[in-house]
């Protein structure tokens, strides 16, 4: 029996998802979050930011990402109630009393994303994170006042399964954790709406061999090789899609936008919609945040694009009509040439502080043994028929081939003009020329950092 006051709907309400094909929604605290205006806002955010700049199909946003990892935890406590149900207290089994918990959580546990999140958090120190768990614990909002009808406690209660303080393992690694419902689906609903192959992986061989046990969820030896190929299709989307150089060079471009756009505010010289004026000064509130989304941004770069600052009208319009930065990779080898490129790009009349970065984007698709990692304590487990549990790189070469590399690169990003030869006065300029031969011969374009 479930833990929870919970209402069952007298008639399931079932959505259409081209992922997951239909997303069930049974009780009516479910309901009664999505109809919420802190939810709805998640319709207004894409999911994969400037992404959508390479894919033009990216554009679906965190709400259908949402509502599918809800579905897949759904799915995910229907097989464990019905194949690993507990039957005496510490044996290891799912306790089906935690579903509403978990299903709630897996349903909110994106609600604090902004607009264009990693950059914005990183200009005005936000955590998406952290005001999450605030949507939910503040009386103010609308989903804190639908899930207190739970449970007094029950807003704090699932606030706790999305910071990983929750004290059950099982509840929290169903949603955060290296073969969680969160990875699943947007690894399918990422791959599906850019239009490729990569993120592609045996979802419903996954969910059959998937099962609790005492320390969180793990996998049947049956289902290793589907893991595998999970695994794998994950590092396929990080080196395809989501380190695409031309979606991190958007990602610069709006980074430098906002960094100016900001001097100028204070400076008292910029046109600013209200919400985003109060990030600007530096004095926002949870209301503010709430009423920041792609749309409430793109208004603001829109008004920027006639600035009298020249510099952040063309970095907006550079944003908004897709004018990418070019860029090289680069090593500590030829870290050292970054100066005197940076110096050339100067004397062309470009100011380095916002048409030039250095852009590093790593990721370790499978790190199974350090302790002080982000993806420590979650390392993917395989049970055996007696009931041991082995890391799965131990049993897979293919995997272990992956286990704690570092896969990406870094690159210095610059005008794409400084590589041009279609303009006849470059053609001859000495300036540009020494910048070109930087670049073709200083290997920037071939060099990699190395591995560690």
């Amino acid at each position: 029996m479930t833990k929870f006051q919970n209402t069952k709907l007298n008639q399931e309400v079932v959505l259409r998802d081209p992922v997951h094909e239909y997303i069930h929604i049974e009780d009516q605290v479910i309901l009664d979050i999505l109809k919420t205006k802190e939810f709805q806002r998640m319709r207004r955010i894409k999911q994969l930011g400037p992404i959508a700049y390479v894919f033009p199909g990216a554009t679906h946003t965190r709400f259908e990402h949402n509502l599918g990892v809800y579905e897949l935890t759904r799915r995910i406590c229907n097989i464990f109630a019905e194949k690993y149900p507990s039957r005496t207290s510490g044996d290891g089994l799912w306790d089906d009393g935690n579903r509403l918990l978990v299903e709630c959580a897996a349903l909110l546990h994106d609600i604090g994303h902004g607009p264009y999140s990693h950059t914005f958090e990183h200009l005005f120190g936000t955590n998406h994170e952290k005001i999450g768990q605030k949507i939910i614990t503040d009386p103010s909002t609308e989903i804190n006042q639908v899930l207190r009808q739970v449970a007094p406690n029950f807003p704090e209660l699932v606030a706790s399964v999305i910071a990983k303080t929750y004290p059950d393992p099982q509840v929290v690694k169903l949603i955060s954790s290296q073969a969680d419902a969160d990875r699943m689906d947007y690894l399918q609903r990422d791959a599906y709406y850019t239009g490729v192959t990569y993120g592609e992986f045996d979802l419903s061989r996954i969910l059959q061999e998937i099962r609790p046990y005492n320390e969180g969820i793990c996998f049947t030896m049956a289902g290793m090789h589907a893991v595998e190929d999970y695994v794998v299709s994950r590092y396929q989307m990080y080196q395809q899609v989501y380190f695409h150089r031309v979606g991190r060079s958007m990602e610069v471009i709006l980074q430098h936008l906002l960094e100016r756009a900001k001097i100028i505010y204070q400076q008292g010289n910029l046109q600013v919609t209200p919400s985003l004026a109060k990030f600007l000064a530096g004095s926002w509130t949870l209301d503010d945040y709430l009423k920041l989304n792609d749309g409430v941004m793109e208004t603001n770069f829109s008004m920027w694009t006639d600035s009298a600052d020249p510099i952040l009208a063309d970095l907006t319009s550079r944003y908004l009509y897709r004018k990418p930065l070019a860029s090289v990779c680069i090593a500590e080898e030829t870290r050292n040439l970054l100066p005197k490129m940076k110096d050339l790009i100067k004397q062309a009349g470009f100011d380095p502080t916002y048409y030039t970065d250095t852009n590093s984007a790593f990721d370790e698709p499978y790190d199974a043994y350090k302790p002080s990692g982000k993806n420590a304590n979650s390392q993917i487990e395989i049970m055996q028929d007696d009931g041991q549990l082995i890391e799965l790189s131990q049993l897979s070469p293919l995997v272990r081939a992956l286990n704690g590399t570092l896969q990406g690169d870094e690159r210095f990003f610059f005008p794409k003009v400084m590589m041009s030869s279609s303009i006849d006065v470059q053609i001859f300029d000495p300036l540009y020329q020494q910048f070109q031969r930087y670049v073709k011969n200083g290997e920037l374009r071939y060099l990699r950092r190395p591995r560690k």
